[in-house]
């Protein structure tokens, strides 16, 4: 498999302190083993201050043991980690003031009130944001005094989330923030991460939702049988995920696809719908046209068909992500 490790500027444009200052999360060589199992083989890469980092991959590939190694949760076999230039097997403590970490699954006790959760994990920091600060960025006023147990999937992946950054962490490492989660409070979390990003915290993010990492991520990392795979902002590994062009014509009759499939620029024809999908070389969409127009024929619609970021995926790991396959 190719890697692709370029590093240009995302959407997000970068401060001068931005650019000058040192990653906020560097990884050289992490390997970690369970047993016989390799589950993490070599993964290196930083995390820059201010962005967010997608951490893309099937299920089992090593995203969560990669998370969970620089959080101090698992202790790695080989490599370096540094997180604001701690290392988490060694500095425990300190790491535990500048981090915030919310897991893929997480429980409170059920009668805990929203307030009280947040209170309670505040204590635990020498220097804690206001928990009435974050029950108000987190949209969770309404259920300021709600038990656990009466929260909404939403509303509890917002809890975990000002739990995350009750602690004042510069870095929060979110893992399958939106899974079970249904698309209006799926995007109402989008917003609100992007806003945690704009009061300053550098985010990585573990995901299976192409959606999600192509929305939110500044860049991504692609992850499979625990070695990275592809490294690029989300455009970037679109538009490698698919050589060439496609595109989509509807003709007022039907023709015969020879007349396109023996032009050397074509790589397939096959019908879509009623209409003609066709891929191949740079030049293939001037080149259809121009073989329709000798022939009187002219299109009545054509659409070009944008590479996707699940589209990168699928080439890079040969198999759908979690989301596609269901």
């Amino acid at each position: 498999m190719s890697m692709l490790t370029t590093r240009s500027s995302s959407v997000r444009t970068p401060t001068t302190s931005d650019q000058t200052a040192d990653p906020v999360v560097r990884v050289e060589g992490l390997r970690k083993s369970y047993g016989s199992k390799l589950a993490v083989d070599g993964v290196s890469f930083t995390v820059d201050r201010g962005e967010i980092l997608g951490i893309l991959g099937p299920n089992g590939a090593g995203k969560t043991t990669t998370v969970e190694s620089l959080a101090g949760l698992r202790t790695s076999d080989e490599g370096t980690v540094s997180v604001l230039g701690l290392d988490p097997s060694q500095d425990p403590a300190p790491l535990r003031e500048v981090l915030g970490v919310q897991l893929q699954e997480s429980r409170l006790p059920a009668k805990l009130r929203v307030v009280e959760a947040l209170r309670l994990y505040a204590s635990f920091y020498a220097d804690p944001r206001d928990p009435e600060e974050l029950i108000d960025l987190l949209d969770l006023r309404e259920k300021r005094d709600t038990a656990y147990e009466n929260l909404s999937g939403g509303q509890k992946q917002r809890l975990s989330i000002a739990l995350a950054l009750v602690g004042n962490p510069q870095l929060a490492i979110l893992d399958e923030l939106t899974t079970g989660l249904d698309p209006q409070a799926r995007r109402e979390t989008w917003d609100l991460i992007e806003a945690v990003r704009d009061s300053g915290v550098t985010i990585l993010l573990v995901t299976h939702f192409m959606d999600e990492a192509a929305r939110l991520c500044d860049r991504v990392l692609v992850i499979d049988q625990g070695r990275v795979v592809a490294e690029g902002t989300p455009a970037e590994l679109a538009r490698a995920g698919r050589a060439g062009i496609t595109f989509r014509l509807q003709l007022a009759d039907p023709i015969d696809a020879t007349m396109l499939t023996e032009l050397p620029s074509v790589d397939s024809v096959r019908e879509v719908g009623g209409v003609l999908e066709i891929s191949g070389g740079r030049t293939v969409l001037p080149d259809v046209i121009i073989a329709l127009h000798s022939r009187g024929l002219v299109p009545e619609d054509v659409q070009t068909i944008t590479p996707s970021l699940e589209d990168a995926f699928v080439e890079l790991v040969g198999r759908p992500s979690e989301e596609e396959a269901a």
